[in-house]
């Protein structure tokens, strides 16, 4: 397919990105070129909006980001088997090299060679996108286009609060952006008792509230660590998932935590945290894990399963719906936290609801 497209673009290596014409992408035997119908706003195309330090170490400008989508296929190479043209879906983000130890032992959400959409090569954000025919998800057809487009960081959701078995645990979560507000649901959904939803901003801790967390904590209102310990026997919570990043958050995570308790992070921290590796969690007997991205493909079975039951609700996190155009107000939205998730729009959407 031949032509250009509209795209957004991260152009400079600073604040900001610009809407622009960029050419369609040419796909290689093994891809499949996607039509993108709606695709949504992460914290980690915030990152790269801000173009803060965890950016600058990581991305290089100019190239197309944004890496949650969903779309309809309208080209296959010619060693693609199980895509066809016209089919629904989504795309896991993780492209892997399938030939290193950990791809070879079913751990390729681990993938020593991994380059993920949107971050390492061109992205989403754009009227079409390609993607390795492995890496493609197919959706329900009748699952709305704004839940199909947000199954990605849905995923992430599931992956963190899953890693560690939660029912009849107390389960705290800190930071409520979009994936955090998902992660109420998931916990709540797999039997934990009680669930704390620890933020600062009060727009989102409404929205913690309708997610179903048992308990919101204002962290400008009360100390989130006393309040846990007090709800908890004074033991703290027993599993956490840390997902705002915020340096004194992590802290108050770890203390938060039940002496032998399961803390798994998955937020993307600006720069090095400073902890206290002995008395938080040496002598405490805490188990820390690392969270990146989804597993391949238990991990999207589950969140297809959960949204096709409709076991978990998620439609609430979606507060915002925008033409594509708008992605400005869509990222301002998102830098200012008054907003839960902001889907975009394509054009290519809008003629078919015609």
């Amino acid at each position: 397919m031949c032509g250009t497209m509209k795209a957004i673009v991260k152009k400079e290596s600073a604040y900001g990105a610009v809407l622009t014409e960029m050419p369609i992408p040419e796909i290689n035997d093994h891809e499949v070129l996607i039509q993108v119908k709606a695709t949504s706003i992460c914290g980690t195309d915030v990152h790269i909006y801000n173009w803060d330090d965890w950016a600058m170490g990581r991305v290089k400008a100019p190239y197309i980001f944004g890496h949650e989508f969903t779309g309809e296929v309208v080209k296959v190479g010619k060693q693609v088997r199980r895509a066809k043209i016209g089919d629904f879906v989504s795309a896991e983000t993780h492209i892997v090299c399938n030939q290193c130890s950990m791809c070879l032992t079913g751990q390729q959400h681990l993938c020593c060679g991994t380059k993920i959409l949107g971050v390492d090569i061109d992205g989403c954000f754009a009227e079409y996108v390609k993607v390795p025919e492995q890496n493609v998800w197919h959706n329900p057809d009748g699952m709305s286009i704004e839940l199909a487009s947000i199954q990605e960081p849905l995923g992430n959701a599931v992956h963190t609060v899953l890693h560690t078995p939660v029912s009849g645990k107390s389960v705290a979560i800190f930071g409520c952006g979009p994936i955090g507000l998902m992660a109420i649901a998931v916990a709540k959904a797999s039997g934990a008792v009680q669930v704390f939803a620890v933020d600062k901003n009060e727009y989102r801790l409404e929205l913690a509230q309708k997610m179903g967390a048992d308990h919101i904590v204002d962290i400008e209102q009360e100390d989130p660590v006393k309040m846990i310990k007090q709800l908890t026997r004074n033991e703290g919570a027993d599993v956490i998932c840390e997902m705002s990043g915020h340096p004194v958050a992590i802290n108050q995570a770890l203390e938060s935590c039940s002496n032998g308790g399961k803390v798994n992070i998955l937020s993307l921290p600006e720069r090095p945290v400073s902890i206290d590796i002995t008395n938080q969690i040496v002598f405490r007997g805490l188990t820390v894990q690392g969270i990146t991205g989804r597993k391949m493909f238990e991990t999207w079975r589950q969140v297809s399963e959960l949204l096709r039951t409709k076991t978990i609700d998620v439609q609430p996190v979606v507060t915002h719906m925008l033409p594509f155009g708008d992605f400005e107000k869509g990222f301002e939205l998102m830098r200012n936290g008054t907003c839960g998730k902001v889907v975009l729009m394509m054009p290519s959407y809008q003629r078919g609801k015609k």
